[in-house]
């Protein structure tokens, strides 16, 4: 049996919460004290402006950006737009944030109420019942939903959660009466306040992995702060008492992720290449509009023939991709570039254990078809700031392109530039350039500005300033 663990290490700037399978890190999540995250927050909003060709509006909900609100689906404003009136600027709507604000966008908004709570979602706005797709046995979903079905409240919706998977209509109920209460306390705040008011403000990080993540399954919990463990302990004997025992306090503050390997592994997470065991690897690239992600064999020959060491190392990188997309977070398009495939039945089974293995995600993850050129797309919901996004900033010198032009790229324009500058006039006492390190070792292992001198009978001095940008130059004409 594989050994499950949360750890949770508190420090002043940062917490992190990570979920630990066997020797190997599964999932990792911060929340940095510099950092609010809104999403799951519900809000008074009033409307600020209303784009019809977008079918769209802004939405004051009290934060520095108006929140972004769609309302192309008819059904997503129903709930709250009486007779299914047009939205009009003034107008007041309860909204939830479901992404947090990213650059120049704002957050985005819906009108679709939803309330997680320990076994249950409860929905305000929506007549629907749904079950949880990783509760797989079909008698227990049934049993489930017939259940939900009891208790679902007057012009509602329930979702049912993974653990309530064999849970009794009792535990279910008093879950399914606090999110009513709930509910009804964030209305009664909704009557009272003005626009651009916080109604509902969802849990923080810790909190929100106790609830979705501590579950029967997790052999133990263990946290390096005093004050966060006693907390933990205050929640979890409300939300399930049975396992107080699996939570511990780890005696060495500040060293839980270090004796866990976990600080490790988080170096590691933002590189671009990532090795297989085979000997292969691959390629993370993320662009505007998706992230690229490349397969390669690398040193891996395999024992057999071609096709099969191809098999084996897309399979491979399957199971790697699944666990760095989880890790890293990653949102929105996907796109796999897998070795090509000849077989038929060898693409079916790695698009088959792509499938498997994206269940385990606890975000909505959709594997569409495999290509004949081996291309797999994913899509995944995101909400909140990746690890990315949050432990990185643009490179200061390349300004987030992930390259810069070559030392001979700029040293050509630096010839260029003296050309031109010696066809208007001709610098007597010659020039004087200043450039970054490197382009000054090529110019000279190259003999460039040797060539140019002689060409033009001037003297050329070249300075070297390190702390240029590599792309950047300075030429000073002596007449």
């Amino acid at each position: 049996m594989v050994m499950k663990r949360i750890l949770v290490s508190v420090e002043p700037e940062e917490t992190r919460v990570a979920l630990v399978v066997g020797d190997s890190l599964d999932t990792i999540e911060f929340e940095r004290s510099t950092h609010e995250h809104i999403v799951g927050n519900i809000y008074k909003g009033s409307i600020e402006n209303v784009l019809p060709g977008m079918q769209a509006a802004f939405v004051d909900i009290g934060t520095k950006k108006n929140a972004f609100l769609f309302l192309g689906d008819g059904k997503h404003h129903k709930a709250v737009l009486q007779n299914d009136q047009k939205v009009h600027i003034g107008q007041r709507i309860p909204v939830q944030i479901i992404k947090d604000a990213r650059g120049s966008k704002g957050p985005r908004a819906s009108t679709h109420i939803s309330l997680p709570g320990r076994y249950m979602v409860l929905m305000p706005n929506a007549e629907y019942i749904g079950v949880s797709r990783r509760i797989t046995n079909e008698v227990e979903r049934k049993r489930l939903s017939g259940l939900a079905e009891e208790l679902l409240p007057k012009g509602m919706g329930l979702i049912v959660r993974t653990v309530a998977e064999g849970m009794e209509q009792e535990i279910l109920k008093k879950d399914v009466a606090y999110l009513l209460h709930l509910w009804k306390s964030i209305s009664a705040r909704f009557q009272l306040h003005d626009g651009g008011t916080l109604l509902y403000r969802d849990a923080d990080l810790l909190i929100r992995f106790i609830r979705d993540r501590f579950t029967e399954e997790i052999d133990e919990f263990l946290v390096d702060d005093a004050g966060t463990y006693e907390r933990v302990r205050d929640f979890v004997k409300i939300l399930s008492p049975e396992l107080l025992p699996r939570i511990k306090l780890y005696p060495e503050k500040y060293m839980l992720f270090h004796a866990y390997g976990i600080d490790r592994e988080i170096e590691h997470m933002g590189e671009r290449e990532v090795p297989l065991h085979s000997g292969g690897f691959l390629v993370i690239d993320k662009t505007e509009a998706m992230t690229v992600i490349d397969v390669n064999t690398g040193k891996y020959t395999g024992k057999s023939n071609l096709g099969e060491t191809v098999y084996r190392t897309n399979i491979e990188a399957a199971q790697e991709i699944a666990k760095q997309i989880r890790l890293r977070d990653i949102g929105g398009i996907v796109l796999i570039d897998f070795i090509d495939m000849e077989d038929e039945g060898q693409r079916d089974k790695l698009l088959e254990e792509l499938r498997s293995l994206t269940k385990c995600d606890p975000q909505k993850t959709n594997v569409v078809d495999i290509t004949s050129l081996g291309l797999v797309e994913i899509t995944r919901k995101k909400a909140r700031s990746n690890f990315a996004e949050l432990v990185y900033s643009d490179c200061p010198i390349c300004h987030g392109k992930g390259y810069v032009e070559s030392a001979e790229t700029v040293a050509i324009r630096i010839s260029r530039s003296i050309r031109r500058m010696e066809a208007v006039s001709h610098a007597k006492e010659g020039y004087e350039i200043k450039v970054h390190g490197l382009v000054e070792k090529y110019l000279r292992e190259h003999d460039l500005m040797a060539r140019l001198a002689s060409d033009y009978g001037v003297a050329i001095k070249i300075d070297t300033h390190d702390d240029i940008h590599p792309e950047a130059y300075s030429i000073l004409q002596m007449t």
